[in-house]
C-alpha cells in the first residue's frame, strides 16, 4: 500500500520529535503530503492561581509552545506541508483531524513505557492505535 497523505501527531516532547522525524523521512521517501498536527491540549489550559497564570495565560503558553514545535518541525521540503493546532482533547481531535485532512497513514510517538506504568498512564497513542479506521505507525522512543 502506498501512503499520499502522512498525519504526522506532535507535542514537544523527546519521543514525538523523533515519531516526527521517522514519519518526514517516510513522506519524503514516498513523496507524500504532510500535515503536522499539534493538540493544543485545553486540559492543560487550567493555569496557576499560585503562579498568576489563569486559564487565558496558560492557552497561550500552550499556543507558543505548539508554534515552536511545529516550526522546529517544518523544514521538511516535500510536496506540501501543512501545521494543524486545534484546540481540545489530543485523542479525539488526532483521529478528528486525520479524517477530516483525508489522511491515509497516521504516525504518533510513544514512551515505550511497560508494566505498571503503562497501566497508571493513559496513551494517547494506544487509543489512536484501537480506535483509528485507518493504519498508524507507532514510533517508540529508542532506548538510552
Amino acid at each position: 500500500m502506498s501512503y499520499s497523505k502522512i498525519l504526522i501527531s506532535v507535542d514537544s516532547s523527546e519521543y514525538s520529535i523523533t515519531a516526527a522525524k521517522k514519519g518526514l523521512e517516510l513522506a519524503h521517501t514516498l513523496s507524500a503530503k504532510v500535515a503536522l498536527l499539534y493538540v493544543i491540549d485545553i486540559s492543560k489550559a487550567m493555569g496557576n492561581v499560585d503562579a498568576g497564570i489563569g486559564p487565558e495565560e496558560a492557552l497561550l503558553i500552550l499556543k507558543k509552545e505548539a508554534l515552536q514545535t511545529l516550526e522546529q518541525l517544518s523544514s521538511y521540503n516535500g510536496s506540501g506541508l501543512e501545521k494543524l493546532m486545534p484546540e481540545g482533547h489530543p485523542k479525539d481531535d488526532i483521529l478528528k483531524s486525520a479524517e477530516t485532512w483525508g489522511a491515509d497513514l497516521i504516525v504518533v510517538g510513544t514512551h515505550g513505557r511497560t508494566g505498571l506504568s503503562h497501566l497508571l498512564i493513559d496513551s494517547t497513542a494506544e487509543y489512536i492505535v484501537r480506535h483509528s479506521k485507518i493504519p498508524v505507525l507507532v514510533v517508540p522512543t529508542p532506548v538510552k
